[in-house]
């Protein structure tokens, strides 16, 4: 995307990258090890880089504190923070160790429902991930043991977010088709009779079937999605696609038409080309690559409470995290930060398909962000 200088009053604050920070995080492990590079004796006013290296961000607000979640240590972090940089420096808690031996433990998810801090995370061993989910009245202390979340046909599934829409309750997660390892990962929604609980069908909402969507495969990539209402009120999910191993990795956006039922894969508009990366020929018409990262993705919106209800913001613009590698680093898993930036509503965005059922175009809001 453009630099942030093109969008007046938008500031992001973040440590200057310097070699000592970029060696720094090639220790991490490829599944994003808890680093936190040595701060440098200078500061600089740049883009949003932070010092957490890492992938899979997860940030909410409450009560006027920051809180996220993050795995680490064989287990799952949070930290606290007055403000959206400080997530980088302030301590972290371990809220939950994996002593059951689950296995990986994925992109933790951070929410605030029913009075309770929730966070559902995936772990397992190839084939075997599946959905986790642990609750606490303190976002960083008190949590209870893992639950299974119990969601339809129980195949492997990954990244999932709750969320609610026109008053249900709904789960939205990354997952394959059948139980063999699959060459499409799909994006599947289902609803909720209660927090670790579906109820009826899983219905698939996006394959990755575009070509800007299938640059990297083996398997082809549709994850981390990302629920989130535009001032019309009408319901997105920005996702993340390609391979996270590729710097081709990007974020894209899916948007419910107006009236459309989330379980109805039709009333689903996609971005043509990713609204957020670092490949300019993936890119969407009018949306134009980074400059400063390779490969942004697995976004959050940093919303209050993670209730999507509350979205957006006042005015058009909001803050978001994502993970990517500085430019000018050779790209890895291992050479991942968490980064600050911004999302802003863009109106009048007309997304086309061809060749299926219903209509063909759709206008309404799509998203533009900023390093």
């Amino acid at each position: 995307m453009s630099h942030t200088r093109r969008i007046a009053g938008i500031t992001v604050v973040a440590l200057a990258v310097t070699a000592a920070l970029v060696e720094a995080v090639h220790s991490a492990d490829q599944a994003g090890a808890d680093t936190v590079a040595p701060a440098p004796a200078a500061l600089a006013v740049t883009f949003g880089r932070t010092t957490l290296g890492g992938a899979d961000p997860s940030v909410i607000k409450v009560d006027g504190r920051y809180v996220s979640a993050k795995s680490a240590d064989g287990g799952i972090v949070v930290r606290t923070a007055s403000t959206l940089e400080g997530i980088a420096s302030a301590p972290k808690k371990k809220v939950w160790s994996d002593t059951g031996n689950l296995g990986e433990v994925w992109a933790p998810e951070i929410v605030h429902h029913g009075g309770k801090y929730r966070i559902y995370f995936s772990a397992g061993r190839s084939s075997a991930h599946r959905m986790y989910h642990i609750s606490s009245t303190a976002p960083d202390s008190g949590y209870s043991s893992h639950t299974k979340v119990a969601l339809p046909d129980d195949q492997w599934a990954i990244d999932g977010a709750p969320f609610t829409y026109q008053g249900r309750r709904w789960f939205v997660w990354s997952g394959w088709s059948g139980a063999a390892g699959a060459n499409e990962q799909n994006l599947y929604v289902a609803r909720m009779s209660n927090d670790t609980t579906a109820t009826g069908s899983r219905y698939v909402i996006s394959q990755p079937r575009e070509p800007w969507e299938r640059t990297v495969g083996n398997p082809y990539i549709n994850e981390a999605p990302q629920p989130v209402i535009d001032p019309d009120g009408r319901l997105h999910v920005v996702y993340s696609a390609n391979g996270s191993w590729s710097s081709k990795y990007c974020l894209a956006d899916l948007r419910l038409r107006a009236g459309g039922n989330p379980t109805y894969v039709w009333d689903w508009y996609k971005s043509n080309g990713c609204v957020f990366g670092s490949h300019a020929p993936n890119m969407m018409a009018g949306w134009t690559p980074t400059v400063q990262v390779d490969g942004p993705g697995q976004n959050t919106f940093v919303l209050d409470h993670g209730d999507i209800a509350k979205s957006p913001p006042s005015g058009n613009r909001f803050p978001i995290m994502y993970h990517a590698v500085a430019k000018g680093t050779p790209y890895s898993w291992s050479a991942r930060y968490w980064y600050t930036g911004t999302a802003v509503w863009w109106s009048k965005t007309t997304y086309r398909r061809a060749n299926v059922p219903g209509a063909t175009t759709d206008s309404g809001y799509s998203l533009k962000f900023f390093e």
